[in-house]
């Protein structure tokens, strides 16, 4: 008799919650970026848990929709450009 099982660890089925849910409508602490302070290092981008920092041309930017507020980010900037705010504060 043959037994089919999967070994170890497999992911069969990458990913995580956020980046099927949109799950910022939970959120109560969010982070700003000032462009101004940005070096576009990408340092954010790299550490995010969900990959809610997009970058296109230079162009840096928050999705908002998928971001839970965990704040990774605004620590892992090395130019200060990040920071956390109340949800509802600019």
């Amino acid at each position: 008799m043959s037994i089919d099982f999967i070994r170890g660890v497999t992911v069969h089925n990458p990913g995580n919650g956020a980046a099927v849910l949109k799950m910022g409508g939970w959120r109560v602490i969010r982070p700003v970026l000032d462009m101004a302070k940005c070096n576009s290092c990408k340092w954010c981008y790299w550490f995010c848990p969900d990959n809610t920092i997009l970058y296109k041309k230079g162009d840096v930017r928050i999705n908002y929709d998928y971001c839970k507020g965990c704040g990774i980010c605004a620590v892992e900037c090395p130019e200060g450009a990040i920071v956390m705010v109340k949800e509802g504060q600019q």
